[in-house]
């Protein structure tokens, strides 16, 4: 793949990225789970095509949305690694996760995660998070490191490169029935 297709890619990432933190409305100091498989974004299947090239394309351009609205990043490992997550050091402090030690690769972790843990300036893994708001590139199944109330936000940008773009944001749970009032 030629490196100006690359970088449109990233350019892809950040729009969709931007887009995601403007719709969920996240926070400084909230959570996105980003999982991507690099094959699915460059046209192959899942699993297949692992590009650390296109990886550090596409992280790069979520990782500058992020930084830009003060949101700590979180990349989902593959399989390999049991989804793991690579975050900053100070996020898993922050929340209290626990750390785990392992150091993702490409074919194993994948290139989205190993490109998170050689940008981030103090990266660290753990098993579970429960994100705010959440970006699937190419059915990387991050649901379950979404808060417990997940809710679909449709953005303009539908996929990077070749890979289907699913987002989600989290709400707090209602309790209390049909006499409860909620604030908005």
């Amino acid at each position: 793949m030629a490196i100006n297709e690359m970088m449109m890619m990233g350019d892809e990432a950040y729009k969709a990225a931007k887009e995601l933190l403007e719709e969920a409305n996240l926070k400084a100091g909230d959570l996105l789970v980003v999982g991507c498989s690099t094959s699915e974004v460059g046209g192959a299947t899942i699993g297949t095509f692992s590009s650390p090239e296109l990886a550090e394309m596409v992280f790069g351009g979520i990782y500058q949305a992020t930084e830009e609205a003060g949101v700590f990043l979180v990349a989902q490992c593959c399989e390999h690694l049991n989804r793991a997550l690579i975050l900053e050091r100070k996020a898993a402090e922050k929340y209290g996760y626990e750390i785990v030690n392992v150091i993702p690769q490409p074919k194993a972790g994948g290139s989205f995660a190993t490109a998170a843990y050689n940008s981030f300036e103090e990266p660290v893994a753990v098993e579970h998070v429960k994100a705010h708001a959440g970006m699937d590139i190419g059915d990387t199944l991050i649901g379950m490191h979404l808060r417990d109330v997940a809710v679909p936000v449709r953005i303009r940008t539908t996929q990077i490169g070749d890979a289907h773009v699913v987002c989600a944001k989290t709400r707090a749970k209602y309790i209390g029935g049909s006499r409860a009032i909620y604030a908005e």
